[in-house]
């Protein structure tokens, strides 16, 4: 079966266009991966603080240097999902470290503050503090739920491939996962 017959749901078709990529600079192979990856490593920059804008910046540049450093991806070594995600979170890094208000510590943040910061933009320990206050409110999902919400958000997996893994059908996975969301983000205006 080449890559062109194969389905994002298969075992080991992100790797395999991946591979088109880095062998061939195959750019058909790369819009897919771009089309597949893009929204969901934005959503995850979201997810880790980054504003609208500079997540989009972020995704950006993390799927160019996919582009540039192909030949450095390992399918041995993890899943393209998860390479991808660690590229944008080391940028997402990067720029907060840039920023102002970065201040490295060697401890455990503390997350209580007396006041508002004047700088909207998070500090790390604001950043943890929504990381953790995210998990929390998966963790009060109920358990097929929160599966879904992490296999689709923070794994990247495809609708089809959750349906595949699970044995479920597609069209409950859409709407148990648009649920969820929508649970997940009443909680969220809930608590604002």
């Amino acid at each position: 079966m080449s890559i062109a017959d194969a389905s994002p749901g298969e075992p080991g078709y992100w790797s395999g266009q991946m591979l088109a990529v880095a062998r061939r600079r195959d750019q058909d192979c790369f819009m897919r991966i771009y089309d597949h990856f893009a929204p969901r490593v934005r959503l995850y920059l979201r997810g880790l603080g980054a504003p609208e804008a500079i997540a989009e910046e972020l995704a950006q540049e993390a799927l160019l240097r996919l582009w540039q450093r192909a030949d450095s991806y390992d399918a041995n070594r993890s899943t393209l999902s998860t390479w991808l995600f660690r590229i944008a979170r080391n940028l997402h890094i990067d720029r907060l470290r840039r920023e102002n208000h970065w201040i490295a510590v060697d401890v455990e943040p503390e997350l209580e503050f007396e006041e508002e910061p004047e700088n909207p933009a998070f500090s790390s320990a604001e950043s943890y503090a929504a990381h953790a206050d995210l998990n929390e409110r998966i963790e009060r999902l109920s358990a097929t739920q929160a599966r879904l919400i992490r296999m689709s958000y923070f794994e990247a997996k495809s609708h089809q491939q959750i349906s595949d893994e699970l044995g479920m059908p597609l069209g409950t996975v859409k709407s148990s996962i648009r649920r969820a969301f929508q649970r997940l983000q009443s909680a969220v205006q809930g608590a604002a």
